[in-house]
């Protein structure tokens, strides 16, 4: 039976923080604002994850922008696939998991357009085997169902088991455990819920990737 991993996308694989940053300095240029509003910018982003719609009502309402929600919205999922990065190393242990013949998967939460451009322009797209995308699928984590596309993509069934790697306690682990998938979390720091166990700790995916080759 071959081993099977699924990976998260944001804050996992790709490092979605360092993007934001990115995003945020430009945005701020553009819009002529104030520096410190870079600041503002990041500390909104990080108050409970909102989503990007009520988030994007808050900045507009905040600077009194003359763009819709939907435009602003709109040209931060175009420029995203841009700036967010897959690290050379995290691409290498992929092609390493690949050769060891683990079957490898991306499941991720977000807009069809976003994330498949963060995929596809970052190469992950032939890095793994498969993806499940929520808004292609209509169902996000931690739905098992997103997870059984993703793992059926790949030639298998959640009742080989496997294993789910991701920054969020609810999304990735708790519903890496309820698809019946042993468990790696990427604690970055950030409070979360902490009525999900996994089964290991880490801080870096490529930390995950060696407990995966150890448990082959």
């Amino acid at each position: 039976m071959q081993p099977l991993v699924l990976f998260d996308l944001d804050n996992t694989l790709v490092n979605l923080d360092e993007a934001f940053q990115a995003w945020a300095a430009e945005f701020v240029d553009e819009h002529r604002l104030e520096p410190e509003a870079v600041d503002w910018l990041i500390a909104l982003d990080q108050v409970g994850y909102p989503h990007r719609e009520v988030f994007f009502g808050t900045v507009r309402e905040h600077f009194a922008l003359p763009e819709s929600v939907e435009e602003l919205w709109g040209r931060y999922r175009k420029r995203m696939p841009y700036l967010v990065r897959c690290r050379p190393q995290v691409m290498k242990e992929l092609s390493r998991l690949r050769a060891a013949k683990w079957k490898v998967a991306i499941v991720t939460n977000g807009t069809a357009d976003n994330q498949l451009g963060k995929i596809q322009r970052t190469g992950l797209a032939e890095a793994v085997d498969a993806y499940a995308l929520s808004g292609l699928e209509g169902i996000r984590k931690l739905d098992v169902g997103l997870f059984e596309i993703a793992v059926r993509r790949c030639g298998m069934n959640l009742a080989d088991g496997g294993w789910m790697v991701g920054d969020q306690l609810v999304k990735d682990i708790g519903g890496g455990r309820a698809a019946g998938l042993r468990t790696v979390w990427i604690d970055q720091g950030v409070s979360q819920d902490q009525g999900h166990e996994a089964d290991y700790v880490v801080t870096d995916v490529l930390h995950a990737m060696e407990i995966l080759h150890d448990k082959r």
